[in-house]
């Protein structure tokens, strides 16, 4: 059983340990989250949960730039 997600005005973990020029918004529900720079990810981490089990254990975020 997982614990549920705390409200969407607490951040994410993740940008509590990253530089604050790359915590930036969760796509799904607008938590802060780390997005920018290695190691971001566009979603926080109860917001990937439900895509890694939809999408199966291989999905990953690709950069799109060059």
């Amino acid at each position: 059983m997982t614990t549920p997600a705390p409200p969407v005005t607490e951040p994410d973990p993740s940008a509590l340990t990253c530089p604050g020029d790359q915590v930036g918004p969760c796509a799904a529900c607008q938590r802060k989250t780390h997005k920018y720079g290695r190691g971001g990810c566009p979603l926080c981490q109860w917001c990937m949960a439900p895509a890694r089990e939809k999408w199966g254990p291989g999905v990953r975020y690709i950069n799109t730039r060059s």
